[in-house]
């Protein structure tokens, strides 16, 4: 079975280390103290990959993995290194890279929908309680029997106000909807939008395509996510790596056991991923990483501690690299004690003693064999990568953007007519037919322009009907209900301006309802 080399002999060092490619999305941990060479390790396993023709995703929290683009220099002492460990490659190239960055500052922007994350996972990122996750289904239920594609913050704040602007009529046809629970979604939004996910919702949405793509020479493509400042929001990070692999999840065919994985994903910094997700976000993210393997996507987790990962999902990492942790802290001792615990022992040396030992470059290892069976633990050298060690200029990374297979394709945000624009149309051709209504015909004119059409005009169907298609199938009648419910919000605001007496006599029945 054909494999990545990440390191191996050497006096007092084992024999070369492979990670399989038929196992290797069987996830996998890279764990070490800060300045221990876990960056190197994740850059040399991200150039393997790549050159077996496997995508890769990967998250930059430091800018430092940005050499992946950039070809690496001869070094004496990398290059005596490679040569005690029998490593005989690779050459020193750059592998084919996209830059990306939620913000769009450093490299191409990366946008979905509000419709595509749906209700479920957009409650549990904002952490909202049952009865506020149902008020959120009734919203995307709304907008799904009325025609109103949800593609960014706008749109679905415009379905809440309405909702509440509406309250008895939708909960006749929905159920009971609370304003305080109206209030406290919105509110969650407004600290969502504040830590920056209004540049990430929106339109044109990332294909998952572009990141399972491979270059012309077959090398599987590296998407790296420029997340130096993503960092400092961590729920919104923790939103769009949990929405991606969510995505992956759902679009990708089973597969069971590849011979190597479609796309391998590494999360950066990964106490990140987890010390600020609410319980029911965890509970998310645990189920994705059982159940994804199946789907040929190999997750693998890089931080300091392995703690840092829940035992839930840490016990799903079969593969692990463990490079050096000193014990200067009761806590420090005892993530040292549990990491040497999880490997398989080595009667040559003692686990918890290596790991305390190894320096930088160096680790303790233990990778899947075959029938996914774990290794025994070994001390290895971790082999030199090929690629640059260090961060490109910000004029190199420029250049690269530009050249981009992709440049042009996300870099211009579009905003379509949807759910916001055309609740406001509705409104406003409400008012300007219902300026002198003389008959029961110029109130009929009132209604049929407030109701709307059932699927608007120039509305990108593929955004704002996805959800409706695969969760929420139509019910007769509703749609109608919901016309009559958009007629009687134009009344209301007939009733409190100069339209009052006009159309007291003619609306008078409708008032009093």
């Amino acid at each position: 079975m054909p494999g990545i080399f990440i390191g191996g002999g050497g006096t007092g060092y084992s024999v070369p280390q492979e990670l399989l490619l038929g196992l290797a999305n069987r996830h996998g941990l890279v764990a070490g103290a800060t300045g221990t060479g876990k960056t190197v390790t994740m850059q040399i396993m991200a150039e393997g990959f790549s050159a077996a023709g496997v995508p890769v995703f990967l998250a930059d929290v430091k800018g430092d993995v940005s050499g992946l683009a950039a070809a690496g220099t001869p070094n004496d002492r990398l290059t005596q290194r490679a040569r005690q460990i029998g490593f005989d490659g690779p050459a020193l190239a750059p592998c084919p890279v996209v830059f990306w960055d939620m913000f769009g500052q450093s490299g191409h922007p990366v946008r979905t929908t509000i419709t595509e994350l749906g209700p479920l996972l957009l409650a549990r990122m904002l952490d909202l309680t049952e009865v506020q996750e149902g008020v959120l289904h009734i919203a995307f239920r709304i907008a799904d029997d009325q025609g109103l594609a949800l593609l960014d913050l706008a749109d679905l704040r415009a379905v809440l106000t309405w909702i509440g602007e509406n309250g008895a009529e939708v909960s006749r046809t929905y159920g009971h909807v609370a304003t305080a629970s109206l209030g406290a979604i919105q509110r969650a939004l407004l600290i969502l939008e504040t830590e920056g996910a209004a540049g990430f919702l929106g339109e044109p949405a990332l294909q998952l395509a572009d990141l399972m793509a491979t270059g012309p020479d077959g090398r599987g493509r590296v998407n790296v996510l420029m997340a130096d400042r993503l960092i400092t929001a961590p729920r919104l990070y923790a939103m769009f790596l949990l929405w991606l692999l969510s995505e992956l999840f759902e679009e990708l065919p089973e597969v069971g056991n590849p011979d190597r994985p479609k796309l391998v994903f590494f999360f950066d910094e990964a106490h990140l991923l987890f010390d600020t997700a609410p319980k029911a976000l965890l509970q998310r993210i645990e189920q994705v990483v059982r159940l994804i393997r199946s789907k040929g996507v190999g997750v693998y987790f890089v931080s300091q501690l392995p703690d840092d990962v829940p035992d839930v999902v840490l016990s799903q990492l079969g593969n692990r690299i463990q490079h050096a942790l000193r014990a200067f802290t009761p806590r420090d001792a005892k993530a040292l004690k549990t990491a040497a615990e999880t490997f398989r022992p080595n009667p040559d040396f003692d686990t918890a003693t290596a790991i305390k030992e190894v320096g930088t470059g160096e680790a303790v290892v233990s990778l899947l064999q075959d029938k996914a069976v774990p290794g025994m633990v070994e001390r290895v050298l971790i082999r030199p990568p090929g690629t640059r060690m260090g961060p490109l200029t910000a004029e190199e990374r420029q250049a690269l953007i530009a050249a981009s297979p992709l440049a042009g394709r996300y870099d211009t945000p579009v905003d379509p007519r949807s759910a916001h624009e055309i609740l406001a149309e509705r409104a406003d051709a409400a008012a300007a037919k219902s300026a002198a209504p003389e008959d029961s015909a110029s109130l009929e004119a009132v209604f049929d322009a407030y109701r709307g059409p059932s699927a608007p005009a120039g509305a990108p169907a593929s955004r704002g009907k996805r959800y409706s298609e695969a969760h929420s199938p139509r019910q007769g009648g509703i749609a109608s209900d919901l016309g009559e419910a958009f007629a009687k919000t134009m009344v209301k605001q007939l009733s409190t301006r100069r339209g009052r007496r006009m159309v007291r006599g003619i609306l008078g029945s409708l008032l009093k309802g």
